[in-house]
């Protein structure tokens, strides 16, 4: 399939995730003020939408594309799984296609292996239901202050980290500008994934 027609089939999807998107309310001032810290409201003005379109050519060479409205305002380079497509095997295959729903957000995060930048996405079936995929972030590698440590799953060190347990994995220089970016534009309330 070519980069185009992945291209065009991403922008398609994205409208269609916007147009869905935009039928919630946004909520009140009143209960954005009251929102726990790290929490994702929905954004006044044009939906804004995050998708991930998977590279079944390459999967380390995936794209994560922010849109705001059905204006594209960022595309990234990002990977997902080892290289395996199946999206029903756990630790390796790539993330199933769906709508994500975005659990939190913190450029502080602290887990036990995911730290610094990270956007946390509820758990869902596999293709074949066969599997709940758990714990999948959108993340990089680092420290949880953002900076790069000394050890391999705390350093980037270029394309082969692209590869992961199934979470999209991004450069920490682009997770870092796609919070900035949707820090001013608004965030979405899901990660839509598509191939």
């Amino acid at each position: 399939m070519s980069s185009d027609v992945r291209r065009v089939r991403g922008i398609t999807a994205a409208v269609a995730v916007a147009a869905a998107l935009t039928a919630v309310p946004a909520l009140a001032p009143a209960a954005t003020a009251h929102a726990p810290a790290g929490t994702v409201t929905v954004a006044a003005g044009p939906a804004t939408t995050l998708v991930f379109d998977k590279n079944p050519d390459s999967p380390a060479h995936s794209k994560l594309s922010v849109y705001e409205g059905d204006k594209l305002q960022a595309t990234y380079r990002a990977g997902s799984g080892t290289g395996v497509k199946d999206d029903c095997v756990r630790a390796e295959g790539w993330m199933p296609n769906g709508n994500w729903r975005i659990k939190l957000k913190d450029p502080f995060y602290d887990g036990r292996l995911i730290k610094g930048y990270a956007v946390h996405l509820q758990d869902m079936k596999c293709s074949r239901g066969t599997l709940t995929r758990t714990e999948m972030f959108i993340h990089s590698e680092m420290n949880r202050d953002g900076g790069q440590g000394s050890t391999e799953s705390r350093r980037w060190d270029g394309d082969t980290d692209y590869k992961s347990n199934g979470c999209v994995k991004l450069r920490p220089a682009d997770i870092k500008k796609m919070f900035r970016l949707l820090n001013r534009i608004g965030w979405p309330t899901h990660l839509r994934v598509v191939s």
